[in-house]
């Protein structure tokens, strides 16, 4: 009997807690899109990203077009410049391939660059939800953006404007 009224408090004590929790949500990329500084960010990066891009293609292109001549010569060419083009044709394509990497691979100049501009933007939200959080008591805050698992949430528990105005700007 003791254990079952110690169970039944356990119970009822969880479900008062939960209870009592608050929660909220923010919409990261409507706050993202209402700071002028991350607008800036991202044209830097997405004018660099287009530049690398445009560079690794032209690369590309080269290739392409030295493949084409061979393939088109080959039949006329003696076996040691088949084998001398052959080598210039895995050669360049060898560091176009590095190029893509060294631009956009995982530790690249892309990553380096958007951790460099975007971070610290993304950084100043956090600290702006924390301290919105906070002040509301909330328990949880969740992000409805970039593919989040939020199937619904009521606007009035989106605190993305007070996370702005935190920041110092108003929404748009």
């Amino acid at each position: 009997m003791k254990n079952l009224i110690l169970a039944l408090l356990a119970v009822f004590g969880i479900a008062f807690a939960s209870s009592a929790q608050k929660y909220g949500y923010i919409d990261s990329e409507f706050i993202l899109n209402n700071i002028p500084e991350y607008k800036e960010a991202k044209d830097r990066l997405d004018k660099l990203a287009e530049r690398w891009t445009k560079e690794i293609e032209e690369r590309y292109e080269v290739i392409k077009q030295k493949k084409e001549n061979f393939l088109r010569e080959e039949d006329l060419l003696p076996a040691e410049e088949k084998a001398k083009r052959q080598e210039e044709i895995e050669r360049l394509e060898l560091e176009a391939m590095e190029m893509q990497k060294l631009r956009f691979g995982v530790n690249g100049d892309y990553f380096q660059k958007r951790q460099e501009l975007i971070k610290p933007i993304q950084d100043k939200i956090y600290e702006a939800m924390q301290t919105v959080a906070s002040k509301r008591n909330y328990s949880f805050i969740f992000d409805k953006a970039n593919q989040s698992n939020l199937v619904f949430a009521d606007s009035k528990f989106d605190i993305s404007d007070e996370v702005l105005k935190e920041m110092g700007y108003s929404p748009k």
